[in-house]
């Protein structure tokens, strides 16, 4: 009953990682690309924190 009002971590890192890859392809878009391969570097490491935290299906 409680577990409703819990967070839940996997949604938080994939929500993150979209507003980072967003913010990456409007920095690419813009030509800045020290701050698109800064982004992309903090995304990759939203990515591998998602897939350690998403449960593993047998």
């Amino acid at each position: 009953m409680f577990g409703l009002f819990k967070s839940d971590p996997v949604k938080k890192y994939r929500k993150e990682y979209e507003k980072v890859l967003q913010e990456a392809m409007q920095a690419q878009r813009s030509g800045d690309i020290r701050l698109y391969s800064e982004l992309s570097s903090e995304a990759d490491k939203l990515y591998q924190k998602l897939k350690a935290s998403e449960p593993s299906h047998p």
